[in-house]
């Protein structure tokens, strides 16, 4: 095993892994407190310094693993997720920057990175992307539909709930939500249009009980294979890891049965002789 190896398989210790997650969660805390004026103040140049070493390790941890992987670091997209975090963080943040020093706060994302159960759930979000695609245009057609018939109907006595068509869009969307819906909303406008409520409840079935809900089973059911997947691969990788042993087990029985074989015959030679 090589030293690359050895430190390949050092940064993947619990121990490692459970260091570098206490050094994100502690970072955090202390980007947390930099927003205080009152804590700069006293202990601003401890609080930079602090941050400074959070950093330094982060970069001494993206090294390691470019050291001991090599390319390999870059063809997993986690990796390159860290990487564009620390980057980010190396960036200048002078005066004229103050949104790339905001933008410090990522560092945090990396807790999604180091935990497995975290990881699973992000997987389990973009695997369900494409389905949920179909889903939003579908919810982007009805919201249309939706909004020119409310704009033609309510829109000269409700102007600012319904006056045009973004406003009659966003207001659908508060009633989807289930936001001050009611009394909010569709009760002002059934005090001029009584039979209003035969729109907004049929709006309110098909959005927020039928299409929402579609939207979480879809992620649901995602999550779901992302989890039978990981469960294949560990399956397959403790079935070749087995078959590797046995590999291992048969070689060395067979080395000593030719190491048992070849004195016996010896023997027998020289009983001949």
């Amino acid at each position: 095993m090589t030293f690359r190896d050895k430190v390949d398989q050092w940064l993947d210790t619990p121990f490692v892994t459970r260091f570098i997650l206490g050094v994100i969660l502690f970072n955090s805390i202390i980007l947390g407190m930099e927003t205080s004026a009152t804590l700069m103040d006293q202990f601003g140049s401890l609080l930079i310094l602090l941050d400074n070493l959070c950093l330094a390790i982060f970069v001494a941890e993206i090294g390691l693993k470019l050291f001991a992987r090599g390319t390999r670091f870059f063809r997993n997209g986690w990796n390159l997720f860290d990487f564009t975090i620390v980057a980010i963080a190396l960036l200048p943040t002078g005066q004229g920057l103050s949104v790339l020093r905001a933008l410090r706060i990522l560092r945090l994302l990396r807790v999604i990175s180091v935990s497995p159960s975290l990881r699973k759930v992000v997987e389990g979000l973009v695997s369900a992307l494409p389905g949920m695609g179909s889903v939003v245009i579908l919810m982007s057609i009805i919201f249309y539909v939706a909004s020119v018939i409310a704009t033609k109907l309510f829109g000269g006595s409700h102007p600012e709930f319904f006056g045009s068509l973004g406003a009659s869009a966003y207001s659908l969307f508060q009633i989807m939500t289930l936001e001050s819906w009611s009394m909010g909303i569709v009760r002002p406008v059934m005090e001029v249009h009584p039979q209003a409520w035969m729109f907004f409840v049929p709006f309110i079935l098909v959005t927020t009980f039928s299409i929402v809900n579609l939207l979480v089973g879809l992620i649901v059911n995602s999550m779901q294979e992302v989890g039978g997947r990981e469960a294949v691969d560990e399956t397959a990788h403790h079935r070749t890891e087995l078959l590797s042993r046995l590999d291992r087990i048969e070689t060395q029985l067979a080395g000593l049965s030719r190491d048992g074989a070849e004195p016996s015959a010896a023997k027998r030679q020289d009983a001949l002789e």
